[in-house]
């Protein structure tokens, strides 16, 4: 038996684009490796509690009455309603420099265009001009590399600021080192800036639930623990794939979302050249008591910050660069219910070879992770206050429990440094969705899905 249209990888790139084919034609199926859907966007227990990976904050929030606005598109496309979602905006959220400046934004541009103009009045006229220019761009253009860093220095005439704008957009989204792609840029600017963040309400398992729920109710098909061997093609065609217990599914067409060098390697051709490493980081979750810790902010949703003279956004010569990061206070939206704990969640860039090194020895590898959540613990409380008294329980991952639990090569979440923005690799019926296509976050990865088929798969079928 042939299946008309595969898709390998059920995160939600995978799964928007299962959906939207199978509005149309219920002969789908998705293969996932694991046990459980969503990809760097899931779920764990311990200790009878829930915890998320990835979704506690999500970019391009929009107005239901924006209808052009990524958001709303995703949801027509897939036959989706808002009100299934229950939206919650961020509260506002802050970049602090230490020892140099603070801005806050929200998910009202006027915000950070006020902050700007109060601390930085000499930038105010390029920032305006610049915005001006990101309106009329269009950044899914085919191009080669333009350095985004250099694209800001003609318009601000400030490093700091510069650095300032960059560091959320480089945390949320930059595969290379110390500057991104300028289409990359305007994605993240207007996905963080121009339009803002938000959460669902419920669990990222309530989320991922409805997404299911909807698919299966079109007709699709879903097999997880079905990790994917080899890819077989004829030519310039894909005939199917082989699984790791040895069988074979045939499909006619065929959507990768694992990344361009994992797709690569299933062909059994060589990896593409990298000019910039990979780049990892490290998550640290900290469960409170709420009675046990100091007031935590509760104005503030997500704050980037940079504690070093100079910011630098790379791999680290150490296993974790702990003088920036990204602090997420995930109970901080607008209307989300009160909840009986608290969490606040730290993000630093880490080095894949030297967690590899260090996970030789296992004792030597745990005892680092408890290191880099102390370290953590010191750097967040510095901005946020203490809550050392309040943790009743923390968990660390590492670029190698992203690679063991996403697949994603070195556990680099924003994949290859080199980008397909058609989503073609050169064969006639194998297309590529997700981060390596050049769309970021969850609403630009499940649009990066949905647009594969639409360009690719409807008209075949």
């Amino acid at each position: 038996m042939k299946i008309p249209f595969l898709i390998i990888g059920g995160g939600l790139s995978g799964l928007a684009a299962a959906i939207r084919f199978a509005r149309f034609n219920p002969e789908v199926l998705i293969l996932e490796k694991h046990h459980r859907i969503g990809g760097l966007n899931s779920y764990f227990f311990r200790n009878n509690q829930l915890f998320e990976t990835g979704l506690h904050a999500i970019t391009n929030y929009a107005a239901a009455k924006d209808r052009r606005a990524p958001l709303n598109r995703l949801l027509r496309q897939l036959k989706l309603s808002r009100d299934q979602f229950q939206f919650h905006q961020q509260i506002q959220s802050e970049i602090i420099f230490k020892g140099c400046a603070s801005l806050s934004f929200s998910n009202d541009f006027a915000m950070i265009e006020e902050e700007i103009a109060r601390k930085f009045p000499h930038c105010q006229d390029g920032f305006h001009r610049l915005v001006a220019f990101l309106h009329s761009f269009d950044p899914f253009t085919i191009a080669p590399f333009r350095s985004a860093r250099q694209f800001l220095n003609r318009y601000i005439p400030d490093r700091l600021l510069v650095d300032m704008l960059l560091c959320p957009l480089m945390f949320y989204g930059s595969s290379i080192e110390e500057d991104m792609d300028l289409g990359q840029f305007a994605i993240m600017f207007r996905a963080i800036f121009l339009e803002g963040l938000f959460r669902p309400g419920g669990t990222v398992k309530d989320f991922l639930d409805v997404l299911l729920t909807h698919y299966r109710a079109l007709g699709g098909s879903l097999r997880t623990g079905a990790e994917v061997s080899t890819i077989l093609h004829t030519g310039g065609r894909i005939d199917g794939v082989v699984l790791a217990t040895g069988e074979t599914i045939l499909c006619d067409c065929l959507l990768s979302t694992i990344g361009i060098e994992e797709t690569l390697s299933l062909l059994g051709r060589p990896p593409l050249p990298q000019n910039s490493p990979r780049l990892g980081f490290v998550e640290t979750i900290f469960q409170l008591q709420p009675a046990l810790c100091p007031q935590l902010p509760e104005d503030r949703t997500i704050i980037f910050f940079n504690n070093s003279a100079t910011f630098h956004y790379k791999k680290p010569d150490t296993a974790v660069d702990f003088t920036s990061g990204v602090i997420c206070l995930p109970q901080n939206f607008a209307g989300l219910p009160p909840s009986t704990r608290q969490e606040i969640r730290s993000t630093h860039l880490a080095s894949y070879d030297a967690w590899k090194e260090l996970a030789r020895d296992r004792h030597e590898y745990l005892a680092e992770k408890g290191k880099t959540a102390d370290h953590s613990r010191e750097v967040l409380s510095a901005i946020t206050g203490d809550f050392s008294r309040a943790i009743v329980y923390h968990d660390t991952f590492t670029p190698l429990t992203i690679e063991r639990y996403t697949a994603k090569k070195e556990g680099a979440i924003y994949g290859h440094p080199q980008k397909i923005k058609d989503g073609v690799l050169g064969c006639d019926n194998l297309f590529l969705a997700g981060t390596d296509q050049g769309f970021l976050g969850i609403i630009g990865s499940m649009l990066s899905g949905v647009s594969m088929v639409n360009q690719h798969m409807l008209a075949r079928f």
